[in-house]
């Protein structure tokens, strides 16, 4: 008998030991923070994402459970550049090993180069996804090559006759002491 899984109550330990996969095509909507983050110009953009549990032993001989993952989405954003909007893509493929309580991951953590998680009966898989694609957004939306050539110097003609006008600071203090040297 298959057991059948669901992403947002992923029981971990099952779903490694049967070594499935899941996958799906979520609407961007699903997500809010990631939504939040195109700033409502994306609302029809869809999270293409995959899992896949496993058990494999590690160097002393243990079984560990592991599970990979793979996600991507195209975010619209607004390009810092050239105040565009932007098609940002987003991409994750990140392996994560299971321990059975917060202490462990903590220590484990610190000590591996591996991601360390702490299993579940009713592990949120939507929320991991939406977690690992929002760190791997860039720091600053822009495009690679801006559609519209981005104007790099800002020159205000009044800015300069003005200042041509402008009397040097200290002629106001000499207009204060009448004129007089500081003698």
């Amino acid at each position: 008998m298959s057991q059948a899984f669901i992403a947002p109550l992923l029981d971990i330990k099952a779903f490694a030991k049967a070594a499935s996969t899941l996958s799906g095509r979520d609407a961007l909507e699903k997500f809010e923070r990631l939504r939040e983050e195109s700033q409502a110009l994306g609302a029809d953009q869809w999270v293409d994402w995959s899992a896949h549990g496993e058990w494999r032993e590690d160097l002393s001989g243990h079984e560990t459970m592991w599970l990979h993952l793979s996600a991507s989405v195209t975010l619209s954003q607004i390009c810092q550049r050239c105040l565009g909007p932007a098609e940002i893509p987003v991409k994750v493929e990140r392996s994560f090993r299971f321990v059975a309580t917060e202490e462990l991951a903590e220590a484990q953590d610190d000590e591996s180069e591996e991601d360390v998680l702490v299993e579940s009966r009713e592990f949120d898989l939507k929320a991991l996804i939406e977690d690992e694609l929002l760190m791997a957004m860039p720091l600053v939306a822009r495009h690679n090559v801006c559609p519209t050539e981005v104007k790099l110097v800002v020159e205000d003609p009044d800015f300069e006759a003005q200042s041509g006008q402008k009397q040097h600071p200290f002629a106001v203090l000499a207009k204060l002491q009448g004129g007089k040297s500081g003698t």
